[in-house]
C-alpha cells in the first residue's frame, strides 16, 4: 500500500509556520476495547514479530504501551473518514519523516479516506526506512542524535483537509445604454488590489510546556535506529484546513517491569506455592489424537 508524504515546499506556499498547540483544538480520545486510540485516524503500536496490537494503558491522564527491548515495532493508523487526513508522527520527540526535532507544521503521512497503514521506522528515502525498535534509552536515535528530552512518547498530530472553494456566482448589473458607474468600477479595482487577510496564528506552546512540566523521569527504553528495510511511498500535495491539529494522540511507552512497578500495569496476584505440584489427583489420561 501506497503512502503519500506532505512535501515541505508546499508547506513554504502555504505559509504553514512551525506553531505549537494549544489544548483547545486538539483533543485526546479515550481507548476504546481494541487498544486503539483516536477518532479521525486511529493509532495503535503494533508488535512486529506477533502481529499483535500492543495494549494501551491509562494512568494519570496519560496512555502507555509496554515495549521489550529488541522489538521491532510499528505505528499503525487507520483514517476512518471520508476524505484525506494527513498525519504528522513523532517518536522521542523526533519527526519521523525527515528527523528534525519534531514540530506540527512539518512533513507527514496523508492517507486516502478509510485507508490504513502501518509506519515501520524512520524515513530514509522514498524506498527505505530504518526499523523503529526499542532499544535502552541511550540507544535511542533522540538521544545519539543530542536530543534525550522526550525519549519515550509517540505523537500523532492529525490534519484535515481544505475544502476547495466553491465558486460564486453573481448576477450582471444591468445599466442603461450609454451610463458609466466610475465609483463601481473603482471598488472593483480595489477589491482586486487589495492583498488577502492574513490568518491569525495560532497560540504557541501552552500545551507542551504544561506536559512536559508535569512528565516524570525519563523512561528506561527508546526507539533505535534499527536496519534498512523496503518501504516505497510517493509525493502528493495537501493544504492543512488549520494550523492547528483536529486531533492530537500521545502515546507514552517503557518496559513492562518498569510500568508495573510504577502501577500503571496491575501486577498479577502472587501465586500459592502448592506442596505437590506435580499431583493431578486424577487417573492416566488418553494420549493425543493422532490426527
Amino acid at each position: 500500500m501506497n503512502r503519500r508524504t506532505f512535501d515541505t515546499a508546499l508547506a513554504a506556499c502555504l505559509g504553514l509556520a512551525a506553531l505549537a498547540t494549544s489544548a483547545a483544538g486538539a483533543h485526546t480520545v479515550p481507548p476504546p476495547p481494541d487498544s486503539r486510540l483516536g477518532a479521525l485516524i486511529q493509532v495503535s503500536i503494533v508488535d512486529r514479530s506477533s502481529g499483535r496490537e500492543l495494549p494501551v494503558y491509562r494512568h494519570g491522564g496519560e496512555y502507555w504501551v509496554a515495549g521489550m527491548p529488541g522489538a521491532r515495532y510499528a505505528i499503525r493508523v487507520r483514517n476512518t473518514q471520508g476524505g484525506r487526513l494527513m498525519a504528522v508522527m513523532s517518536v522521542d520527540g523526533v519527526n519521523v519523516v525527515s528527523g528534525e526535532t519534531a514540530a506540527l507544521a512539518q512533513n507527514g503521512y496523508v492517507l486516502d479516506a478509510g485507508e490504513r497503514a502501518d509506519i515501520t521506522g524512520w524515513r530514509k528515502s522514498d524506498a527505505q526506512v530504518a526499523a523503529f525498535e526499542f532499544t535502552a534509552q541511550a540507544n535511542s536515535y533522540a538521544s545519539r542524535t543530542g536530543r534525550p528530552d522526550d525519549v519515550g512518547v509517540i505523537g500523532v498530530a492529525v490534519f484535515r483537509e481544505r475544502a476547495a472553494p466553491v465558486p460564486q456566482w453573481a448576477p450582471p448589473v444591468a445599466r442603461r445604454p450609454g451610463s458609466t458607474d466610475h465609483a463601481g468600477d473603482e471598488r472593483e479595482r480595489r477589491a482586486e488590489a487589495a492583498p488577502p487577510a492574513a490568518e491569525s496564528p495560532a497560540p504557541m506552546g501552552s500545551a507542551d510546556a504544561a506536559a512536559k512540566s508535569v512528565a516524570p523521569a525519563s523512561p528506561s527504553l527508546g526507539t533505535g535506529h534499527g536496519r534498512r528495510e523496503t518501504s516505497y511511498v510517493g509525493h502528493t500535495q495537501f493544504e492543512r484546513a488549520s494550523r492547528s491539529p483536529d486531533e492530537l494522540v500521545r502515546i507514552r511507552y517503557d518496559g513492562r517491569e518498569n510500568l508495573v512497578a510504577a502501577g500503571i500495569i496491575p501486577s498479577p496476584p502472587p501465586r500459592r506455592p502448592s506442596p505437590f505440584p506435580g499431583s493431578s489427583f486424577g487417573y492416566v489420561p488418553d494420549p493425543p489424537n493422532r490426527y
